[in-house]
C-alpha cells in the first residue's frame, strides 16, 4: 500500500497557479506531488493531515552562486565597489586547502536545510566537484572561462574543456560559460560559441554589475582599465573601445539560440533594456538578481520595476559568501520585499522557484507544485497575512 503525506497551511503557493487558501498538498513518501486539493471553505477534519501555520511553497532554485568562494566569508570589506571586490577575490581565489572544501561542504548543507533544491553554480575549477557529487542538491555548473587578453583565449578554453571533462565523467550537469562582459575577449567568446560544450546549452554572464563596464567599452576609461593594468598587470594598449555599452558590445557575440542568464544587472537602464528587448527573446533570456550581494559590493539595488517591464523572466540567486553573509534564498526575498513592497509574495516566489527552474532547464521536476513533480516543500512562517508579505521575522523550514 502506497504511503503518502497530506500537508496544509494557511495558504499553499503552487507558483504555477494562484495561492490556495487552506489547500491540501498530497505527496508520496519520496516527495512526488500527487495532488493539490482546494477545499474551498470546507473545514472538516481529515485523518493524518499535517497542519502548519504559514505558507507552503516549492523548494527554491538558487540561480547564481559561487560555492568555491565559500571560504571567503568575512574576508572582503563591504561597499568598496566592483573593482576592489574583483581584486580581493583575485588575491584569495587560489586557496585550494581543506578549508575551501570544508567551507563549500558547509555552505551546500546550509542551502539544503534552508529549502534550496537546485543551484546554478559558477566554478573556475573542479575544486568543489566532490562536494557536488555527494550533495543532496541538483547543481548545474557554469564552468566559467575568462580572459581579457585575446592571446590567452586558446589556453583559457583548453583549461575549461579539461574541467568540463571532469564534470562529464562525474555525470554532472554543466556548461562552459563566459564570465562577464568586461573579462571575456572577442576571441574567447568565439571559441566558447564554437565549442558549445555542456550537458545543457546555457550561458551565465555577469552583466551591468557596475557602471565601470560601460565606461570601459564606451571610451576605455574608469576603474576596470586601472584594475587590468595595475592589479592584473595585463597589457591593454591593443584593446580598442567600441563606443557602445557593454551590453551592445558583448551580448550580440552570444548566439540567440543559447539560453542566457544575465546576472546582477545592477546598473541596467532603459536604453540597455530596449536594446535587449529588440535583440533577445524572453523565451531564453533571464535576468538574475542577487540583491544582498549588490548591496555588499555596490551598495545599490537594481530597478526591478524596470526589469518587469522588459518581459524577461526574473530569477534570484545568492552569489557567494565572499559578498554575502548567508546563502539563504529567503533572506534575498526579504531584502527585495523590504525595498520593493509593491512586488507581491506570489511574484517573488515565482522568481525564486519556477523561473530559476526554467533558467536551469529543470522545470520538468521542480519549481512548482504540479502532479508528477518532485520540487521540495518549504514552509515559510512569520507572514503578514493582512498584506500577504514577508516580514523581518519570516523563517523557512524544509518539509520535504
Amino acid at each position: 500500500m502506497q504511503k503518502y503525506r497530506k500537508i496544509t497551511a494557511n495558504f499553499i503557493f503552487p507558483v504555477s497557479n494562484k495561492p490556495v487558501k487552506n489547500g491540501i498538498l498530497v505527496l508520496d513518501e519520496k516527495g512526488t506531488i500527487l495532488d493539490l486539493i482546494d477545499r474551498q471553505e470546507d473545514n472538516a477534519e481529515i485523518e493524518g493531515l499535517e497542519y502548519y501555520n504559514g505558507i507552503i511553497c516549492p523548494g527554491f532554485v538558487n540561480a547564481h552562486c559561487h560555492l568555491e568562494f565559500s571560504h571567503l566569508k568575512g574576508v572582503i570589506a563591504e561597499c568598496k565597489g566592483l573593482t576592489d571586490f574583483l581584486n580581493r577575490v583575485f588575491l584569495h581565489r587560489e586557496d585550494t586547502s581543506e578549508k575551501l572544501i570544508e567551507a563549500a561542504r558547509q555552505a551546500d548543507l546550509f542551502m539544503f536545510k534552508s529549502g534550496v533544491v537546485a543551484v546554478g553554480d559558477i566554478s573556475n575549477s573542479a575544486n568543489v566537484l566532490e562536494v557536488k557529487e555527494k550533495s543532496k542538491l541538483f547543481y548545474h555548473t557554469f564552468i566559467e572561462v575568462f580572459g581579457f587578453n585575446p592571446q590567452r583565449a586558446q589556453r583559457a578554453m583548453e583549461y575549461a574543456e579539461f574541467v568540463s571533462r571532469l564534470y562529464h565523467a562525474s555525470n554532472q550537469s554543466y556548461s562552459i560559460s563566459p564570465h562577464a562582459t568586461y573579462s571575456t575577449s572577442y576571441d574567447l567568446l568565439e571559441l566558447i560559441g564554437i565549442s558549445a560544450i555542456g550537458s545543457k546549452l546555457i550561458h551565465s554572464l555577469h552583466h551591468q554589475e557596475s557602471d565601470e563596464e560601460d565606461k570601459l567599452f564606451f571610451d576605455k576609461t574608469g576603474d576596470l582599465v586601472k584594475h587590468y593594468q595595475d592589479n592584473l598587470k595585463i597589457e591593454t594598449s591593443g584593446w580598442k573601445p567600441t563606443g557602445k555599452s557593454a551590453t551592445e558590445s558583448i551580448v550580440p557575440r552570444i548566439s540567440k539560440d543559447v539560453q542566457l542568464l544575465l546576472v546582477h544587472n545592477t546598473y541596467l537602464n532603459e536604453k540597455h533594456c530596449n536594446w535587449l528587448i529588440q535583440n533577445r527573446s524572453a523565451e531564453n533570456t533571464m535576468l538574475v538578481t542577487c540583491p544582498k550581494s549588490n548591496l555588499f559590493i555596490e551598495n545599490r539595488l537594481p530597478n526591478y520595476e524596470l526589469w518587469k517591464k522588459t518581459g524577461f523572466p526574473i530569477c534570484v540567486g545568492t552569489d557567494s559568501l565572499a559578498s554575502n553573509d548567508t546563502l539563504s534564498m529567503l533572506e534575498e526575498l526579504k531584502c527585495i520585499n523590504s525595498c520593493y513592497p509593491s512586488i507581491s509574495l506570489n511574484e517573488l516566489l515565482n522568481w525564486a522557484c519556477i523561473n530559476g527552474a526554467k533558467a536551469l532547464k529543470i522545470d520538468d521536476w521542480c519549481g512548482s507544485f504540479e502532479k508528477g513533480k518532485k520540487p521540495g516543500v518549504n514552509l515559510i512562517s512569520g507572514i503578514d497575512f493582512k498584506t500577504m508579505q514577508l516580514t523581518s521575522n519570516s523563517k523557512v523550514r524544509k518539509l520535504a
